[in-house]
């Protein structure tokens, strides 16, 4: 960032824009205070009005209690706390919280991690004033082989305009979030619909270090297993590449055991060729059960986008002041 720009972010009048800022928790006791002393100092320093959101997605930590005690110390705004009824995950949790959100933009952070400078936030703030509906900031180091895995094959076989990658927090616009939400009631996954919402959208990079990435718990990996499987299947064709080779081997197999049974037949050598067969058919009927599986996938998460899928469960909501 240019010292003209840091000026332009750290000298200014107050904004006249409500703004809402909400932060995703679990299991974040150790970093909660550091994080909203920061936040609420930039957002006291250049918003005459705004409002914070933590959403605590059932911390069996003492992170609850760290936001109670947080919230009766910062001047200048209150804390709302909405607790989820049991873990959800970060898709529902924030869905949650933005919900709640009253603000003309919307600060999204989806973890408590900090390795950006806290101006950084008035900067992807200034940008979206540019015309901007989603501004996201993203790392240029990101750690995980897996999720450079994941956003290679999503951006390969999705037909999102916007390519997606790890972000760490974006600011919304309330058309982005009002055109969201007309889209779509259950949002299983926020990144994909902003990317395909027909707004503009702009990624600032920033310099980052990697030694403060947040680590996984199991529970937490399972769930961003199960989130990565089910985005690629609703929002990339690559289940539908799947099910389409293996119909192919299929049908090219079917094709091939129908000649060797003819040629067997003209020659009279059926017994020969018994071991060849077996193969064939057994991989035939493998390719029918990975064809049933992905169509009961299918049909499994339509069933509960339409039926059955909640869009979240709130235990309580609290509002913390000093």
């Amino acid at each position: 960032m240019t010292r003209q720009q840091e000026k332009k972010v750290t000298v200014r009048d107050k904004e006249k824009n409500f703004v809402s800022a909400v932060i995703y928790i679990y299991n974040d006791e150790e970093r909660i205070r550091d994080f909203l002393e920061k936040i609420n100092a930039v957002l006291s320093a250049n918003f005459e009005s705004y409002q914070i959101i933590c959403v605590n997605d059932a911390s069996d930590d003492n992170s609850l209690a760290v936001i109670r005690e947080i919230g009766k110390s910062i001047s200048g705004t209150v804390i709302n706390v909405v607790n989820m009824s049991f873990y959800q995950g970060v898709e529902l949790a924030m869905n949650a919280g933005i919900d709640l959100s009253i603000g003309d933009f919307v600060f999204e952070f989806d973890n408590m991690v900090m390795d950006y400078e806290a101006e950084l936030m008035m900067y992807v703030y200034d940008r979206s004033l540019t015309g901007f509906d989603i501004v996201n900031a993203a790392p240029k180091k990101c750690g995980r082989k897996t999720s450079r895995l994941f956003y290679a094959v999503f951006n390969r076989y999705s037909r999102s305009p916007h390519p997606l990658r790890t972000e760490n927090f974006r600011v919304l616009s309330r058309r982005a979030i009002n055109r969201v939400h007309s889209m779509s009631k259950t949002i299983p996954y926020r990144k994909a619909v902003y990317a395909n919402c027909g707004l503009k959208i702009d990624t600032i990079e920033y310099d980052n270090d990697r030694s403060c990435t947040k680590g996984y718990d199991k529970e937490t990996r399972y769930q961003r297993k199960e989130m990565a499987s089910d985005s690629l299947i609703l929002f990339t064709n690559v289940a539908y590449k799947m099910t389409l080779l293996a119909a192919v081997f299929m049908m090219v197999a079917t094709f091939g055991i129908g000649i060797y049974t003819l040629v067997s037949y003209v020659t009279e050598d059926v017994v020969s060729g018994y071991t060849s067969m077996m193969l064939v058919i057994v991989f035939g009927f493998f390719g029918v059960f990975v064809i049933l599986a992905v169509i009961i996938k299918y049909l499994s998460m339509l069933m509960e986008l339409v039926f059955s899928k909640q869009k979240y469960t709130i235990e309580s909501v609290e509002t913390i002041s000093e």
